[in-house]
């Protein structure tokens, strides 16, 4: 068997280590960019990706590139602290299977992880897209075309395959009122004082956050309501003008932001369709299920719906038979998953000072004994079901996190 994977990123890439790995399939995956992408942010892994990467055998990996998060400041235009969320909170609602990385970062991990068999094509993509009876023919850029048994449209939010094969994306975003970005540079200074914090401005409106990564490196996460989906031509004019009133570390952030071209920049959306296949064409990742930065799952969702289409993929006598038991058995999951993004959207970015108060109100009782655990559960939001119970799962994938408990095996063959 052929398939051929549009998107090199989390659930591409994830989804061609597995479907090489555990099936033996002939895997090429395209790329349109011309390199890995280098932009992007923090993400808390947890979840039903969690338990896929052990399965996979790549969370070693994946824990060497993590950082040591300790809590999530909230602070004034003069850098004091009005609000605090500690990680550990959340950590033991998560049973310890809770990692802090960067999204390029797990991308090198699965990337690597990649035998040297996978076809990994970067600067081409999809032109057209040809359905048959038994397979599919794919045209690329460059004006080649390669047939295979499987497409898989990996390709992000923004989908080409998604919009070849079932139509304009409009009638699939689900704009959410906001826009994000991120970008990264050098400060030494900056970084000392940052130190382990995850370090947001208390704003209302819009919201800058920013945390140290190795190497003296800053990294800036920024988020503001915005009705207009359309995105702005010059992103680096547009972040000074939208965050340029706010305080603290702010205007020095502002002053080092690198060109547009180096500054990841997007609408938050989730996307909604009716059917993720069509023929022997199917979606994976933020191509079908984005849920937003809103639901802070993307990536481990990514990969957890990854994993259950290869194990559909291993069980199934027919490919569509598997196509279909894919969306059936993880679709619930999605759904869930956004409704309770739509319904933290108030919280994420408090729309006035008055749901500002509410908010330091409501981490001021999250530090109490009793509500520490339930602070942690609300965050992630409760993971049902676990991933075992919808593809086959190693006996020996924990429930828990205790040093040294994690395997560091090959992948494991499933029955």
């Amino acid at each position: 068997m052929r398939v051929v994977i549009c998107g090199a990123g989390i659930a591409g890439l994830a989804l061609a280590g597995r479907l090489h790995n555990l099936l033996g399939w002939e895997v090429v995956v395209l790329e349109k960019a011309s390199r890995p992408r280098t932009e992007g942010y923090m993400i808390d892994f947890f979840g039903p990706g969690y338990d896929a990467a052990e399965a996979m055998g790549v969370l070693p990996w994946l824990e060497e590139l993590s950082y040591p998060v300790s809590e999530a400041a909230f602070l004034d235009e003069r850098g004091n602290c009005r609000a605090r969320l500690g990680y550990g909170p959340f950590a033991r609602a998560m049973n310890g299977r809770l990692l802090t990385i960067m999204r390029p970062d797990l991308e090198l991990a699965l990337r690597e992880r990649l035998s040297l068999a996978v076809g990994l094509r970067f600067g081409k993509g999809p032109a057209h897209v040809a359905l048959r009876a038994d397979g599919v023919r794919v045209t690329l850029t460059d004006g080649d075309s390669i047939d295979a048994d499987l497409l898989v449209g990996a390709d992000g939010v923004h989908s080409t395959v998604r919009t070849l094969t079932f139509g304009e994306q409009a009638s699939h975003l689900r704009h959410l009122g906001y826009h994000t970005a991120a970008f990264t540079f050098d400060d030494p200074g900056m970084h000392a004082e940052l130190g382990d914090r995850f370090c947001l401005t208390d704003t209302a409106e819009r919201q800058m956050g920013m945390y140290a990564l190795r190497d003296s490196k800053v990294a800036v996460f920024a988020v503001h309501r915005a009705t207009d989906p359309e995105l702005p031509s010059d992103t680096q004019a547009a972040l000074r003008g939208e965050y340029g009133s706010l305080g603290w570390l702010v205007p020095r952030a502002l002053a080092k932001c690198p060109p547009s071209p180096q500054v990841y920049y997007d609408q938050v959306a989730q996307v909604d369709m009716p059917s993720w296949s069509r023929g022997r064409v199917v979606l994976i990742g933020d191509a079908c299920q984005a849920v937003s930065l809103l639901a802070g799952q993307g990536a481990s969702l990514a990969i957890g719906g990854a994993y259950v289409l290869a194990d559909q993929l291993a069980r199934a006598s027919h490919i569509e038979d598997a196509l279909h038991g894919y969306e059936r058995l993880w679709r619930p999951v999605i759904t869930h998953r956004q409704r309770v993004a739509r319904r933290a959207a108030r919280w994420f970015v408090p729309g006035s000072p008055r749901d500002l108060r509410v908010r330091h109100v409501a981490l001021r009782l999250s530090d109490l004994p009793g509500a520490r655990r339930l602070v942690g559960l609300s965050l992630a939001g409760r993971q049902r079901p676990p991933l075992r119970q919808i593809a086959s799962v190693p006996a020996w994938v924990s429930t828990d996190h205790r040093p040294g408990t994690i395997r560091n095996d090959a992948t494991p063959r499933m029955p």
